[in-house]
């Protein structure tokens, strides 16, 4: 007799259970709400009539998990990750058991692995040092701390508009010291096989309508006077004289007479060999005579013999007082409509083509390749009639770079942007899909379970197929509609009150039957 009523009270109890927990995690990030879904009851009829019944009650049917699309709502934090549209974070506790959530609220452990609150790793695909995402089983994701290699330059290129009314320079030879003697100089920095940065100078010499010369400096110096410097890097009795030096200062204790005498064997050494190289180069005889003064012992102005000098400020000296003619690195040669014309380049002596292969020697010695070869084209480079300006120059080499942050985009890729400037891939998050969400067992802490209901997890990257965007600096608040809530528990609590007043009604009648004897 009581049956309907008390059946009605269970099914308003566990309806207002459900709807008080989605109101205590209406501010839990990646929560879903639930929903108490009701069923009548019947009895069975022996005759087959039912037509009869009233019914017995109701049942709760199931109680279904909500995953609508919870409000996407900014953060300070770039590891907090808000999912726009379907998919879960896959997740691995300490123990290996995957799990599934939709909380984005993520940190770095000491080790740069990506975690939840609860410690549980959050899996996608890593990248290669050459920043390529390598798809395959997902992997807790770590962020790699290490330094950007550096890459050296192997190709450069100048795109600038030479002014075709430039009159030819009226001071010859060319002088790299001398802006008189050319026309238009473009620099771009470029890098050696180390990381260290170097100036790469290109000069621009008018030699006829349409004709221009090109010579190249490094860090300011011609090439060929860079080049007869450099020299000394390979000659063995300039080595063996610093292996002299270097065993005078590491003496203890330390004599000054003989780290002196040291000194001024290598600056001999080392001016001997430059002189040959600048020889070689042909140099003239003012230029060899000014290079020689600079290791001159009998006039006192040999540059070993200042106190407190050493191999390395004797390099510089030296090689300040190198000056060789200047070696051209092509010549440029345009058409009447401002073109560069490989056909009129091809026909000169000897036949020029692009791009040219310029050799920049490195001195001081960085212990990087020498020399640091460069394909250098002139992509975009123009004659007009108009003032002679840079338009683009460009380079494939930088230095080495240290991790100072990271993003991630829409389609889950963690992206590394480094001090140099650049930036890399260093990972991407995945995300899992199921075919019916409703299926998963919730487990606490905002996560879920696969089960034989949900079916498999296909796994996925952000932003394909069913997937839905990744947001950084953002999390998926509740999906809890607080104004439905509080009115579906005031209808709960009146279904409630109905059902007791049911029974009471019920106790009444059967009183009365009672109190009939």
């Amino acid at each position: 007799m009581f049956q309907q009523g008390l059946s009605g009270l269970n099914a308003a109890s566990k309806s207002l259970d459900v709807i008080g927990n989605n109101i205590a995690n209406a501010s839990t990030v990646g929560f879903k709400g639930s929903q108490a879904q009701f069923a009548d009851l019947y009895a069975n009829s022996l005759n087959g009539v039912a037509g009869n019944n009233p019914g017995i009650g109701v049942s709760i049917a199931r109680l279904a998990q909500q995953f609508t699309q919870g409000n996407i709502e900014t953060t300070n934090n770039p590891l907090d990750i808000s999912i726009n549209g379907g998919g879960f974070f896959r997740t691995v506790t300490p123990g290996g058991a995957i799990q599934y959530s939709r909380n984005g609220q993520f940190q770095l452990d000491n080790t740069g692995t990506i975690r939840n609150a609860q410690g549980q790793a959050i899996t996608g695909y890593l990248a290669n040092k050459q920043g390529v995402i390598l798809s395959g089983a997902p992997v807790p994701i770590t962020i790699d701390y290490s330094d950007l290699t550096p890459v050296a330059t192997t190709k450069a290129n100048f795109s600038l508009n030479l002014d075709s009314r430039s009159t030819v320079p009226t001071k010859v030879p060319f002088d790299a010291a001398d802006p008189t003697t050319y026309n238009k100089q473009t620099v771009l920095d470029v890098y050696d096989s180390l990381g260290n940065p170097h100036v790469m100078s290109m000069y621009y010499v008018k030699t006829n309508a349409g004709m221009w010369d090109v010579y190249a400096g490094n860090d300011g110096i011609e090439i060929a006077s860079k080049a007869a410097a450099a020299a000394i890097l390979t000659d063995p009795t300039v080595a063996a004289a610093r292996t002299a030096y270097q065993t005078a200062v590491n003496t203890i204790p330390q004599v000054q007479a003989d780290i002196d005498a040291a000194n001024q064997a290598y600056s001999q050494a080392a001016g001997t060999a430059m002189s040959t190289a600048a020889a070689a180069a042909g140099a003239s005889a003012g230029q060899l005579a000014a290079l020689a003064a600079k290791y001159d012992t009998a006039a006192g102005t040999d540059v070993g013999s200042i106190p407190g000098t050493n191999p390395d400020k004797i390099n510089e000296a030296l090689a300040a007082a190198v000056s060789v003619p200047a070696v051209k690195v092509g010549t440029l040669a345009f058409d009447k409509t401002g073109e560069i014309s490989t056909a009129i380049m091809a026909g000169l002596t000897p036949p020029q083509t692009v791009p040219f292969t310029i050799n920049l020697p490195i001195f001081p010695d960085t212990g990087s390749i020498q020399p640091l070869t460069i394909t250098t084209s002139f992509e975009g480079t123009t004659q007009y009639g108009s003032t002679t300006s840079e338009k683009l120059s460009s380079q494939d080499g930088y230095s080495s770079g240290h991790l100072e942050r990271f993003n991630t985009d829409a389609n889950g890729v963690i992206t590394g942007q480094y001090s140099n400037g650049k930036s890399r891939p260093l990972a991407q998050f995945v995300l899992a899909n199921f075919a019916n969400p409703d299926g998963l067992i919730p487990l606490g802490n905002n996560a879920w379970a696969e089960s034989s209901a949900s079916g498999s997890p296909s796994v996925g990257t952000p932003n394909s197929g069913s997937l839905g965007q990744l947001r950084s600096s953002s999390v998926e608040s509740s999906n809890v509609d607080l104004t439905k809530e509080l009115v579906d528990m005031i209808t709960a609590q009146r279904v409630y009150q109905a059902n007791a007043q049911t029974i009471k009604t019920q106790d009444s009648v059967l009183q009365t039957l009672v109190n009939l004897r």
